[in-house]
């Protein structure tokens, strides 16, 4: 009863932390560390004591390939696209990814990152926007692949 009662806090906590993460970068266009590290602790917590879709060892593989991979391409970018100030890929991005990879291991993450990578494409090409936040997309395939790994595959 008390554990999951504790579950239940936990994933309610890690949800108004992803929700903070996606409405500030939509307008701000930055990831507060703020929300960033509780949803850490939590996925780590919930993937580690609780009963979740994949395994703790397979959340630290994804963290860690998703983080490699996306500094990679956030530093391939940056020298191909030398002329501009800003990145085009932020850190706080970079760390959202590896969170993810805890939350959801690396088919979720994978999936995660094909349906943000998407919908960020149509909604900058529709916006006609030079900058998407990709927070909001990612907090959004997360769930969808959540959803996906857990009910369907």
């Amino acid at each position: 009863m008390i554990f999951d009662i504790v579950f239940i806090i936990l994933l309610l906590v890690a949800g108004l932390c992803a929700w903070q993460i996606a409405r500030t970068d939509f307008r701000r266009r930055i990831i507060p560390d703020v929300y960033l590290f509780p949803l850490l602790l939590i996925g780590l917590t919930v993937t580690h004591f609780f009963p979740w879709p994949n395994s703790t060892t397979d959340s630290l593989v994804a963290a860690m390939s998703g983080y490699i991979l996306t500094s990679i391409t956030g530093f391939v970018f940056t020298k191909i696209k030398s002329d501009s100030a800003t990145p085009p890929i932020g850190f706080g991005d970079i760390k959202l990814i590896t969170v993810g990879g805890i939350w959801l291991g690396t088919n979720g993450l994978a999936i995660a990152l094909a349906v943000a990578c998407l919908g960020g494409l149509i909604w900058g090409i529709s916006k006609k926007q030079k900058f998407v936040p990709f927070a909001p997309f990612f907090v959004l395939g997360g769930i969808l692949s959540l959803i996906i790994t857990t009910f369907l595959i």
